[in-house]
């Protein structure tokens, strides 16, 4: 596409410069009193003519060397030993187009002796050649600086894909080994729970797995496997967790990174509670403010700790760390305390659904 564009305006360009030329060698022919419009046309014509053949030439040669156009001075050397080119075709091709058309008109093509001839037409084709050469020197050189560009976000995306991947890989075990937790805690004080929980579980596994082979997930199938890892924890903890779900649904398709809702459920039944034995109501809400998603989930009895206000764990340093791949310092991940009792975390990403 760059390409193009650059071939469409350098041939806008030399389109232009020799409309130009025509029009004024008209103007001049005019105004000495001439009336034959033709010849002036003829003369300009054929210079157009043979101009854009050579360069055509000089373009077919050089392009070769193209790639030395990160060191100017070995491009322009190329092309200019390309320049002797228009001095030995130029006069030969172009005035052997006007004696014959003259010819044809049953006239005769009158010019200066061959030798001033050859020297003023090669002096001024030499100057139109570097001229429109350095046009071509910078549009290789913007095409260059785009396609140097282009290379580098590709490299980049493909670098924070491979980052977001291994991000994702890196919270399967960890997701697997706190399943497998929860079952052998449950297997030692109710079993029939325990195999109850153990059917919930598989349908959970399969959609974590799932997930975990995608960077991005929607909101909606992150809440689906959120909820069922509420439930799983709710039976574990029987009757001393209640998770309620405020979600506006204009968010659900919404992408956030893969396997983010869950780790921070699980960060507030790690936290909060595991280590009472009173009931802990947990809000889950999600909504957009502006052009961003919010996200959120707060209990009414957590209490912040130090090792919470930072990266608590590998679920919330791998959330942080996902985040800043895909949004920079446009998403954020923080912990705050409320009052009387209670932590809130809460992650702000951008909106584009």
């Amino acid at each position: 596409m760059n390409s193009t564009r650059s071939k469409i305006a350098f041939g806008i360009a030399w389109v232009l410069f020799w409309t130009l030329m025509m029009l004024v060698a008209v103007e001049d022919y005019r105004r000495d009193g001439g009336t034959a419009w033709w010849q002036p046309m003829l003369w300009e014509g054929s210079s157009a003519i043979v101009a854009t053949l050579l360069l055509f030439i000089q373009r077919r040669i050089g392009a070769r060397y193209n790639h030395l156009i990160a060191t100017p001075w070995r491009w322009f050397a190329i092309q200019a030993c390309i320049v002797p080119l228009y001095w030995i075709a130029f006069v030969p091709l172009a005035f052997g187009i006007r004696h014959a058309v003259y010819a044809l008109a049953g006239s005769s093509y009158d010019h200066e002796p061959w030798g001033q001839v050859f020297v003023y037409e090669s002096l001024k084709i030499t100057v139109f050649a570097g001229l429109f050469t350095v046009i071509a020197f910078g549009l290789l050189s913007w095409r260059e600086l785009l396609g140097a560009k282009l290379r580098a976000e590709q490299a980049n995306a493909l670098l924070r894909e491979a980052q977001l991947q291994s991000l994702a890989r890196q919270m399967q075990p960890h997701f697997l080994f706190n399943a497998l937790n929860t079952i052998s805690s449950l297997m030692h004080t109710d079993v029939q729970r325990a195999d109850a929980v153990l059917v919930q579980l598989s349908d959970m596994l399969r959609a974590a797995l799932a997930l975990g082979q995608r960077p991005q997930a929607t909101l909606e199938e992150e809440l689906r496997l959120a909820r069922a890892y509420a439930g799983v924890m709710e039976g574990r903890f029987d009757g001393r967790a209640q998770v309620d779900w405020r979600i506006d649904e204009a968010v659900l398709g919404v992408l956030l990174p893969a396997m983010s809702v869950q780790p921070l459920l699980e960060n507030v039944f790690k936290h909060t509670v595991e280590r009472r034995r009173a009931p802990t109501r947990i809000l889950v809400s999600a909504a957009r403010e502006g052009d961003s998603l919010v996200l959120r989930v707060e209990d009414d009895a957590g209490r912040l700790e130090a090792d919470q206000a930072g990266d608590s764990g590998i679920g919330l340093a791998n959330l942080r760390a996902r985040l800043a791949a895909l949004h920079g310092e446009r998403a954020s991940l923080t912990l705050s305390q409320l009052a009387p009792g209670g932590v809130r975390t809460e992650v702000r990403l951008p909106c584009a659904s």
